[in-house]
């Protein structure tokens, strides 16, 4: 009896991850075709001690097959992902890092890679869940770290990722911090060419 309940929670697990998995590819399609996207950029820094948001704009560009860059304040900020290479550039001081280093953006790195392809599997990712909210799909990257070192290491609570499954449009991504402090991406004028 143990065993049946067990292969009957397996197997819905493993159902429901088919359907995320459904869900991501057809949210995704339109990027098959296209080689490279560019979008306006909208970009909100909150942080729970100040009163308002800093509220900056500029552009946003993903060339297959791993090239992101957010690029907003006059050049001032930036947020560039190559291949395995990520670096984070705001108020002048850049900070480098690698997927190969840092888990959290091993994830982002997948999960963007799958997306520029136009679907790809994203069940290896233990880190990720994967939900439908309307029309939208809506990625969590939430990191796990093993110690308390590797704790501090962890530059975000989670990477949450929009995609509107109606267009295949990135919709946002919000890097959640430490303390209720978040970066927001809103993108706007999305174009496929």
């Amino acid at each position: 009896m143990k065993r049946l309940v067990l292969l009957s929670i397996l197997f819905c697990q493993a159902l429901f991850g088919l359907s995320q998995n459904t869900d991501f590819q057809n949210a995704v399609t339109k990027y098959k075709t296209a080689t490279m996207m560019t979008a306006t950029v909208t970009k909100s820094s909150h942080r729970a001690a100040v009163k308002n948001d800093v509220v900056t704009t500029g552009t946003l560009e993903m060339k297959k097959p791993a090239h992101v860059c957010i690029n907003v304040n006059e050049g001032k900020d930036m947020l560039l992902m190559e291949g395995n290479q990520f670096t984070m550039k705001a108020g002048g001081r850049k900070q480098k890092t690698t997927s190969e280093g840092n888990p959290q953006f091993a994830t982002f790195q997948g999960v963007f890679e799958a997306i520029l392809a136009g679907g790809g599997d994203l069940s290896k990712y233990s880190d990720l869940t994967i939900a439908k909210q309307g029309h939208d799909l809506v990625l969590t990257i939430t990191p796990t770290a093993q110690s308390k070192k590797q704790q501090r290491r962890i530059m975000f609570t989670s990477l949450v990722l929009t995609i509107d499954s109606r267009t295949s449009a990135l919709k946002s991504l919000r890097m959640n911090e430490q303390k209720g402090n978040y970066t927001d991406y809103q993108f706007s004028n999305f174009t496929f060419k």
